[in-house]
């Protein structure tokens, strides 16, 4: 039987590397009884990082699944990495789930990656709840974070908590409670070994009226609450006028609609190692998070159709099936593949349509995914994430649906890879081994590649940062027993052409009796956005024969720039659209047109010449005073352009540019000039020119 969709809550855990994520989905696992045992970071005993090397490093890496009951709802949560490497684990969370809630460290306040997972959640207009969490540290600065949260991410954050004190408890005045706006009442917790000694469950919250000390600050804060859901409750603007007082559910209803129109992000704070406001933020998942029910119908092209054509599936169990594969864990016995239903029924046993791959899909098995443990089910129905095994041709971001009834949905785009390694086994025995390994890892992780070179014949692969790599390369040798030698990490860099250009080439050859006349003229140009190269078709002639052979013209162009550039690196920002090109009397050929649509990216190249880019970083380093100078120097050195600096929770907090090639070993570089007292975080920015000897010295 289906759920009540309105019961059921599909939503994420993100933020920026050690805000405390994996450590609150534990102490929600724990108060809603789903587990027995309190999991710690620091011991490698949580649910939800269950893989060996996740537990050796204390981060999550790969995105897990659990479910769990809280009240009338169901939760499906899902934890994500917080480390820049893995952020594909969280676009494809994201992509899929109707909330999140964001964490944020009271110390560090809005950090790069919290920034990163910010705009991945704006880009699927996914609604928020934020957490200030780790109130109970030293420098922690709750009023400060949220100012960040307006201030750098353009939100608009509604307090609904006022924290009684922050810091530790050996300050003055530490973190001890939570003032509820909603209630207006002070939310009080047992110690953490009291809270955990009764066993897993709802400890008791001890309610209060407000102390005086908090009462001014309180006030003005509820104040403000009440004025920003005037637009959204007329009933709660008139209560307000005549001084009356306004229930609290009826706050809560408003506090929703905000949300989930994206108006407002409530904002709540805690210590989730202290077990301190937890119980809070599982009612605000239910309470302030959309159901599949509450999210506009999901979006998708009509694939039977020429022209896109828009159509709509609500979350209906009884609607045509739709769902899209957002990832993949590569088995020995078969793929597992994981599956957001968005509208319909999906059946063990049932046959599904790939139509991207025009394939009918085996769903031998269906499966409720518990982290590292697993259910068999019968059927899912509109609003569940399943564990599907039987599928073949599908990778992530395919659309599955009912053959009768097709629909393709969004895919989910991944950045590029920006640095690689040669890699080589051993022995030569263990060569196919490898490669068929590798493949088996690129169907799990979008953001890997692994391509054998043709000059060299080593095998390069390609990821996201040093750490995504060593990840790599640890699995192969634990999990596969691969034992492979390894060359230094090189950059990963792309071309863009010189110039805009107009070029046309000819093709007009006799080749085994048969002539071959094409012709193919194509306009090209470098531009400003991030993304590879773009084939447009800007020739439309009305008959049907010349409309094939336009489409062809468009398909073959895009082929051959997908050779590269002049030094063999990929082509990036270059926009191409195909023009009319004149017809011979000889109707030409696919051979002809292929041959025709080469030569005219040679003569693109050569004409617009090529520009050598190399990945430029966002480095974030958090540096005490006394080591700042040091820091900057060392930065600068590297080609590192300093954008801002500023003070985060008593430490200055340096943002630079700095080129890729030049970062390599910097985490022991800045441990070194810093005694050890400086931390950093270093993303993708975007691609800008190499210098000219790095141009000049390339091969």
């Amino acid at each position: 039987m289906p759920r009540q969709l309105d019961t059921i809550r599909n939503i994420g855990i993100v933020a920026h590397i050690d805000a405390g994520k994996t450590t609150l989905t534990e102490r929600m696992l724990f108060f809603t009884k789903t587990s027995h045992r309190l999991g710690e970071v620091d011991r490698g005993t949580t649910i939800t990082d269950f893989d060996p090397e996740e537990q050796e490093r204390g981060i999550t890496i790969y995105s897990a699944a659990v479910s769990f009951q809280w009240r009338d709802v169901t939760v499906n949560l899902i934890d994500t990495p917080g480390h820049v490497d893995f952020t594909a684990e969280v676009e494809r969370s994201l992509r899929v789930l109707d909330g999140a809630v964001v964490v944020f460290s009271a110390r560090e306040g809005v950090e790069a990656q919290s920034e990163t997972v910010w705009r991945q959640a704006d880009k699927y207009g996914v609604p928020r709840i934020a957490l200030v969490n780790k109130l109970d540290r030293e420098g922690a600065d709750f009023f400060g974070t949220v100012d960040q949260i307006e201030r750098r991410l353009g939100a608009k954050p509604l307090v609904l908590h006022v924290p009684l004190g922050m810091g530790p408890p050996h300050v003055k005045d530490p973190f001890r409670g939570i003032v509820d706006l909603v209630e207006m009442q002070l939310l009080t917790f047992p110690p953490k070994d009291e809270a955990l000694a009764g066993g897993p469950g709802l400890t008791e919250i001890t309610k209060s009226p407000i102390p005086e000390e908090l009462a001014d600050a309180a006030a003005q804060y509820r104040e403000h609450l009440v004025a920003t859901l005037f637009d959204f409750s007329d009933e709660i603007a008139e209560l307000a006028m005549e001084e009356a007082a306004i229930p609290p559910d009826l706050l809560r209803k408003a506090i929703r609609q905000a949300t989930i129109q994206r108006k407002v992000v409530p904002v709540l704070c805690g210590s989730a190692l202290d077990c301190i406001g937890i119980q809070p933020v599982l009612d605000a998942v239910a309470f302030y998070l959309p159901s599949p029910a509450d999210v506009p119908p999901v979006e998708g092209a009509d694939p039977t159709k020429k022209t896109p054509a828009a159509i709509a599936r609500k979350a209906d169990p009884k609607a045509p099936f739709c769902g899209l594969v957002f990832k993949i864990i590569a088995e020995k016995h078969g793929d597992l593949y994981f599956v957001r239903v968005y509208s319909g029924t999906l059946k063990a046993g049932s046959r599904a349509w790939n139509p991207l791959r025009q394939k009918k899909e085996n769903i031998a098995q269906l499966w409720h995914v518990q982290a590292d443990r697993r259910e068999q089910i019968p059927e899912a129905f509109a609003g569940d994430i399943v564990g599907v095994i039987g599928p073949r041709a599908s990778v992530t971001g395919d659309t599955l649906c009912d053959a009768n009834e097709p629909i393709l949905l969004e895919s989910i785009q991944f950045p590029e890879t920006v640095i690689s390694m040669a890699i080589e086994p051993e022995t030569s025995l263990e060569r196919k081994k490898l490669a068929d390994t590798l493949e088996m890892m690129k169907r799990q992780d979008p953001t890997f590649r692994a391509i054998e070179s043709e000059e060299t014949g080593q095998t390069l692969i390609s990821g996201m940062g040093e750490l995504h790599l060593e990840v790599i390369r640890h699995r192969l040798e634990r999990d596969f027993n691969l034992k492979c030698r390894v060359h230094k990490p090189r950059v990963s860099y792309k071309e863009t052409i010189g110039r805009p250009v107009t070029v046309s080439a000819s093709i007009n050859r006799l080749v085994g009796g048969q002539t071959l006349q094409a012709t193919v003229t194509l306009r090209a140009e470098p531009v400003d956005e991030q993304v590879g190269v773009t084939v447009e078709q800007g020739w439309f002639p009305e008959s049907e024969s010349l409309a094939d052979l336009a489409a062809l013209m468009t398909q073959s162009v895009r082929e051959s720039a997908e050779r590269g550039g002049l030094k063999g690196c990929p082509l990036w920002a270059v926009r191409i659209v195909v023009l009319e090109s004149p017809v011979p009397e000889v109707f030409p050929s696919d051979v002809a047109v292929r041959m025709a649509a080469a030569e005219a990216i040679d003569r693109m190249l050569d004409e617009a010449g090529t520009v050598l880019l190399e990945p430029l970083m966002k480095v974030e380093v958090n540096v005490p005073e006394e080591h700042l100078g040091d820091v900057i120097n060392d930065l600068q050195q590297r080609r590192a352009i300093i954008t801002a600096t500023e003070i985060r929770g008593g430490v200055n907090v340096l943002t630079a540019e700095a080129p890729l090639a030049s970062m390599f070993g910097y985490s022991a570089a800045v441990r070194s000039v810093s005694q050890g007292r400086a931390s950093f975080t270093m993303a993708p920015l975007r691609y800008g020119p190499a210098p000219a000897e790095t141009a000049e010295a390339f091969v």
